[in-house]
């Protein structure tokens, strides 16, 4: 079960929805991905595209976020979502927002708002996440979604081909952690 690991929520287990359609992010590789943005963590505005349970966004504001967006679109998903953050009694008033719908429509619907973002982390199932990164790259770069230094992260497979090259963002740092991976994108210049 996948857990809060620090923060204000530190140690509360979370739900997962039931099946192999959605795959959380492991404690080990969680913790990785923490340690190595947690200077950029206290007061970041964060997005967490294909949320699945959640737990990356709420780990984000159990460590000081100031806001939060999920993104899911699995209907079971959103559900096991809704149960996590009434678990933490979390609400849109703690400045976490749940939307139902694909990353593509989400960042687009999100830059109609005018929003922008420090940090955005997508973790899409491993058979797409070459597909889906370099889409979400070119909606961030073209509707200018990343505040200046801002960051987008990338979890994918070892075992999967993965080209950056073909992205309009610079990848910065690779880390592995078994058969994850987590790839680390600024904005070109």
């Amino acid at each position: 079960m996948p857990r809060v690991v620090s923060g204000k929520f530190r140690g509360i287990i979370l739900d997962a929805p039931k099946g192999d359609n959605t795959r959380p992010t492991g404690d080990k590789v969680k913790e990785a991905l923490f340690s190595i943005i947690q200077t950029r963590i206290s007061g970041c505005d964060f997005v967490d595209l294909f949320a699945g349970t959640g737990g990356i966004g709420i780990e984000a504001l159990s460590r000081g976020a100031s806001s939060v967006v999920l993104v899911e679109k699995a209907g079971q998903a959103c559900g096991v979502i809704k149960s996590n953050l009434n678990k933490l009694k979390l609400d849109e008033d703690d400045d976490i927002i749940l939307m139902k719908a694909g990353y593509d429509a989400a960042l687009e619907s999100l830059a109609d708002e005018g929003r922008k973002f420090d940090i955005i982390f997508m973790d899409p199932p491993y058979r797409m996440a070459e597909k889906a990164a370099a889409a979400a790259c070119e909606i961030i770069v073209r509707r200018d979604l990343l505040n200046d230094g801002g960051i987008l992260i990338v979890e994918h497979s070892s075992e999967l081909p993965f080209v950056t090259d073909v992205m309009n963002m610079t990848p910065n740092r690779t880390c592995r952690y078994g058969l994850a991976m987590l790839t680390f994108f600024s904005k070109n210049g």
